[in-house]
């Protein structure tokens, strides 16, 4: 016999009429926000409300366009950064119940509202109300920074100093290392020496860079470097920069095709060559658990590097500015009002 659920318990479903609105990359270039029926969560899911997402690099092939990709894309996608408050429960979901605020995997977050499972979700804790969350980032760095391995003492090259790069600038020197940050930008150096770095590179010429780093680790090289670029130019500098035995961890997301690398000094040297990425939902749901043990311990804090924030309504606008990076800008966030 099946035994009732309490009222709390009950999924609790919006009225019918009510609406809900996405983004839609209609083509290369060029976005609408549309209104539709409000999605309703299966039996094993929940829908969030969602109050914003974060904008990803890797969403520029999308905008940008490639052949593979049709169009328009799927309302929301590929916003996978959301966060936001539990408005309905599916019958058989556990754990999770209406007013709860989460973040994790979703796939369509550029829009009110998103449906998920629950394994996807982690709940936030009280000391981030007022704070906005983009899960999906803060646990691929924690993951990315678990798997390089960094111990105190060590000399850690970040190569590429946009919000990823920060926060790994952060969380090595939380523990002790000694930070050499590599960076287009002038700001975003800037950025790395407010986060902790100790050197500040600008990247613009191969062998200078280099030569400065064999410099300043006495000709030794790097322990650790992370590669954080997804560009194959940084990609070659960074393994002329990891010392002998040392680790290169393939942070950035190469998306544009094959790679020609320097296998010569990987072998040469010794180097490990890992790539960081993770296919396992559940691995990212432990890398965002493990985010909000950082912030709370002070080991990372990304909120002053989330610089812009847009409405749905200005996705190509915040857009424009995640491929032309202008002065001032790290990382996007899109907010939902209401």
């Amino acid at each position: 016999m099946r035994i009732s659920r309490t009222v709390q318990e009950m999924p609790v479903l919006p009225k019918e009429s009510e609406e809900y609105k996405a983004a839609v990359v209609e083509e290369p270039g060029k976005i609408s926000v549309k209104a539709a029926e409000i999605p309703q969560p299966g039996e094993d899911e929940v829908r969030i409300k969602l109050q914003g997402s974060g904008v990803c690099a890797s969403n520029i092939p999308v905008w940008e366009g490639r052949d593979w990709f049709n169009y328009p894309v799927e309302e929301g996608n590929p916003g996978h950064e959301g966060w936001g408050i539990i408005d309905a429960v599916g019958e058989e979901v556990k754990g999770f119940t209406v007013g709860e605020r989460v973040t994790g995997l979703t796939y369509n977050a550029y829009a009110t509202h998103d449906v998920a499972k629950p394994e996807n979700l982690v709940k936030l804790p009280d000391f981030l109300d007022d704070k906005p969350f983009p899960g999906e980032p803060l646990g691929c760095a924690m993951n990315i920074f678990s798997r390089s391995d960094i111990k105190k003492g060590q000399t850690v090259a970040i190569v590429g100093c946009g919000f990823l790069g920060l926060m790994l600038v952060q969380l090595a020197k939380s523990k002790g290392a000694k930070i050499i940050a590599i960076s287009r930008r002038q700001f975003s150096l800037d950025a790395a020496k407010s986060a902790g770095a100790d050197e500040c590179i600008a990247m613009d010429d191969h062998f200078k860079i280099i030569e400065k780093v064999k410099e300043l680790t006495h000709g030794n090289f790097c322990e650790r470097v992370i590669e954080a670029t997804g560009k194959e130019w940084p990609l070659n500098l960074s393994i002329e920069l990891t010392g002998e035995r040392g680790k290169l961890i393939v942070a950035g997301f190469h998306q544009d095709g094959m790679r020609n690398v320097n296998v010569q000094m990987l072998n040469w040297r010794g180097i490990d060559m890992i790539s960081a990425h993770e296919r396992d939902s559940q691995k990212y749901i432990d890398g965002i658990k493990d985010a909000i043990v950082a912030i709370q311990k002070n080991e990372m804090d990304p909120f002053p590097f989330f610089t812009h924030s847009f409405e749905l309504s200005e996705m190509e606008e915040a857009y424009r500015h995640l491929t032309q990076r202008p002065d001032g800008f790290i990382k996007a966030i899109i907010v939902n009002h209401g």
